[in-house]
C-alpha cells in the first residue's frame, strides 16, 4: 500500500470501529505520541490499548478533511474532525492534526495534536 492508501484505511477502520485492522496498519516497532494516552511503543501494546475503545466511546467518528503527503510518500499530515460520544453519552467535538511516518506500507510513527478539553468528559464518565 502507498501512503495515501494507508491513511485512507486508517480512517475507514477507525470509523468502522475495526481496531484490529486499524492496528495492522502499524509496524511491529511503531511509536505513537498520543496526547491523551502518552507514548505507546510497539503494535502489541497499541492493540491491547485499543481493546478498550468500545468501553470509552458510545460512538466515534474521525473524518479527514485534508491529506498532505510528501513526494516520497514517507511523511504525511492529516487534518480531521472527531465527533464522538463518551460511554455516558456526553458529546465530544474536536479538530485534530495527525503526523505520520510511513515505511514499507506501515505506519512507523504517529503523533496527534488537538484541544484536550473536549475529551475531559471521558474521565468524567469513568467517575460517574
Amino acid at each position: 500500500m502507498n501512503a495515501r492508501e494507508v491513511l485512507a484505511n486508517y480512517y475507514v477502520h477507525a470509523n468502522e470501529g475495526d481496531w484490529d485492522s486499524w492496528c495492522d496498519l502499524f509496524a511491529e516497532d511503531m511509536v505513537m505520541d498520543e496526547q491523551l494516552a502518552g507514548r505507546i511503543e510497539g503494535r502489541g501494546r497499541l492493540r491491547s490499548m485499543m481493546r478498550g475503545m468500545g468501553e470509552m466511546y458510545a460512538s466515534f467518528e474521525n473524518l479527514p478533511r485534508y491529506f498532505l503527503v510528501d513526494a516520497d510518500g514517507e511523511e504525511a499530515a492529516v487534518v480531521s474532525h472527531i465527533s464522538a460520544r463518551s460511554s455516558s453519552g456526553r458529546p465530544i467535538e474536536a479538530d485534530v492534526m495527525n503526523y505520520f511516518r510511513i515505511r514499507d506500507g506501515r505506519i512507523t510513527y504517529m503523533s496527534n495534536f488537538h484541544d484536550t478539553l473536549p475529551f475531559q468528559v471521558l474521565s468524567q464518565s469513568r467517575r460517574s
